[in-house]
């Protein structure tokens, strides 16, 4: 079994979701980070874990439920940011770490589950996203060096990820691809999806 780490942004509105503004307003956009959070996060509380880790540029509110442990993001790229969330969560309990972000608000418990039972015979599992970034990384072992300089937010991040794994010598377990929520064709594309979580029901309310 492995921990699962959630990295994400306090939804604050002209903080999250910019790329959705338009045609949503920066409040729209930040309502729609919420609730894409709060299906991430549920997904996570009914997947079984180790430890549940929230790696947070924020502060948490109510839709946080119980039972993560939320711990600062440290860095300033994303690529220094998700190796911290790795070594952070891995000091507070030496497992196997599965980390997600919270734009994939279809993902599912079945999902999580499947990626933290590949890391018993994998040391990695790989998760790539449509836009050629990936979802979910998961390492047996967490090291910085197997992140630090790829470069993030970058049409091939997902290939230089993968090819980083591989020249460590890693075997690596791939999932399947998902979409992030990045722009409005891709929140009404996942929304369709998943038309009963709170990503799709808050989209249905903004008229998406």
């Amino acid at each position: 079994m492995a921990q699962i780490v959630i990295i994400a942004k306090e939804p604050v509105a002209g903080r999250v979701k910019t790329r959705l503004t338009p045609p949503y307003s920066p409040d729209q956009a930040a309502a729609l980070a919420a609730a894409a959070l709060r299906d991430s996060l549920h997904a996570v509380s009914e997947t079984p874990a180790t430890q549940r880790v929230l790696a947070l540029d924020g502060l948490p509110a109510s839709w946080l439920p119980a039972g993560f442990v939320v711990i600062p993001q440290r860095g300033s790229g994303l690529d220094e940011r998700l190796a911290a969330a790795f070594t952070d969560a891995y000091r507070l309990q030496p497992e196997p770490v599965v980390l997600i972000g919270m734009d994939t608000p279809q993902v599912t418990p079945a999902l999580l589950g499947e990626a933290a039972e590949a890391l018993a015979d994998y040391d990695a599992v790989f998760g790539p996203a449509a836009d050629g970034g990936f979802w979910l990384l998961g390492l047996r072992e967490p090291d910085a060096s197997l992140l630090l300089g790829v470069p993030m937010s970058h049409p091939e991040t997902g290939k230089l990820q993968l090819d980083r794994l591989d020249r460590a010598g890693l075997s690596v377990r791939l999932l399947p691809e998902l979409t992030d929520v990045d722009a409005a064709a891709d929140a009404l594309a996942v929304a369709a999806q998943v038309p009963g979580s709170h990503f799709a029901t808050t989209l249905r309310e903004l008229g998406g």
